[in-house]
């Protein structure tokens, strides 16, 4: 750990989410002042009780009280912002060009909350402002390797607005004597976590995820710990100013790689045989066809499919060269963290 940030005081926004929840640990660990700016401060006291770390009660939208929460600070970890939801289908038949709704959430919470809460930086002179954004800036990906010189073009909502407060976080290093740093961030994976992957995990313990095929498909991931170590070194070393960086794992995996890990992970057989990608392709048609019958996204369309077989996959050679950067875990790890706190969840539930 460096000692830039040893004995200071640190604001964390987004501090219960998945990540933060791993950064606060790690902080903790070495004897910084923690505040962590939420929007449900209860969850503050049930994560950290005794008065481990200081919670401030604040809804980034309405990032107006924002108050003198930064007064005093250090280094700002900004990780809060609105959600990636599941509006990539309907996203990607908009034109490119697509403003972004002012009175979207993720215009109010990802871009201007950041704008906001830069202000609130600059005006309480804090050294560094470290932000989390995602490789969704860049696009959904494809065959090619993507990396910091890949053109930003993001399809959905989400990606938008991360690339939007990019923006204003780049140039307030540029105006202000504030160390800046953006870390673009693919599917984080570890211990803790609800997202896809524990998803995948229950389905395939219980029977209902069928086995793909392997189409060679290529997804970069990173683990939750890999992410706050890159944090750390952002803040801490002066050559990442101004600079912007994706953090993966080093590895590009397979969806059928992943299944098999959790497979072997769960100690069940690895079934022989797939679903051809032909019978998959038809069954994401007549999703297709029942989602525009309907009026809302079938469980399994064309936009699953391509979550499933398509490839985004980058490269995080910038980091690891300027930085000093090293991967310690691979997504063989995690998958065996998650099993682990999946089991451990389901004998809860049966006491």
């Amino acid at each position: 750990m460096s000692t830039v940030l040893t004995g200071t005081t640190v604001l964390i926004t987004g501090a219960t989410g998945f990540i933060g929840r791993h950064l606060v640990n790690k902080l903790r660990d070495e004897h910084v002042e923690i505040r962590a700016l939420v929007r449900d401060i209860s969850k503050i006291g049930l994560l950290w009780p005794n008065n481990a770390i200081t919670g401030i009660a604040c809804d980034l939208s309405q990032a107006e009280n924002l108050g003198d929460a930064c007064d005093g600070v250090d280094t700002i970890f900004h990780l809060a912002s609105h959600g990636d939801t599941p509006d990539a289908t309907k996203a990607l038949r908009e034109p490119k060009d697509v403003a972004l709704d002012r009175q979207d959430l993720h215009y109010k919470t990802t871009v201007e909350g950041t704008r906001i809460l830069l202000d609130a930086a600059v005006r309480a002179d804090a050294k560094r402002l470290i932000f989390f954004s995602s490789v969704k800036v860049l696009g959904e990906g494809g065959a090619a390797c993507l990396d910091e010189n890949s053109v930003a073009q993001p399809l959905t909502r989400y990606g938008k607005a991360k690339l939007a407060a990019e923006k204003l976080v780049l140039d307030a290093g540029k105006r202000h004597p504030l160390h800046v740093c953006v870390l673009r961030l693919p599917l984080v994976y570890g211990a803790d976590n609800n997202g896809n992957i524990p998803r995948m995990i229950a389905a395939i313990d219980r029977g209902r995820f069928p086995p793909l095929p392997e189409v060679g498909n290529k997804r970069s991931m990173v683990h939750v710990a890999d992410v706050v170590r890159a944090a750390l070194l952002a803040a801490e070393k002066p050559e990442a100013n101004g600079q912007v960086y994706v953090v993966t794992d080093g590895q590009a995996y397979s969806t059928r790689q992943l299944y098999t890990m959790i497979c072997q992970a769960l100690g069940r057989p690895v079934p022989a045989w797939s679903i051809p990608s032909s019978v998959l392709g038809t069954m994401a048609k007549v999703g297709d066809l029942i989602g525009r019958l309907t009026g809302r996204p079938f469980l399994f369309d064309s936009d699953t499919l391509q979550k499933l077989s398509g490839s985004a996959w980058y490269s995080s050679e910038k980091i690891s060269r300027q930085l000093g950067y090293r991967p310690t875990h691979t997504l063989n790890d995690g998958v065996a963290e998650m099993v682990e706190e999946y089991r451990k969840k389901r004998r809860i539930r049966r006491e």
